[in-house]
């Protein structure tokens, strides 16, 4: 019972970081203006690229 509580609260400490952490790549994907995209590895919009 103890490790499923102790479980519990660890995963109830980590949401918040989970969720921001989310929020904010979604944040940088939607201020991209169009034909531009998000690259996580230079952390800037890049041009879209095409096939």
């Amino acid at each position: 019972m103890k490790t499923k509580v102790t479980a519990a609260v660890i995963a109830l400490m980590l949401a918040p970081s989970a969720i921001w952490a989310m929020c904010s790549a979604g944040q940088h994907a939607s201020s991209c203006v169009e034909g531009m995209v998000w690259d996580d590895a230079k952390a800037e919009c890049v041009a879209k690229p095409t096939t």
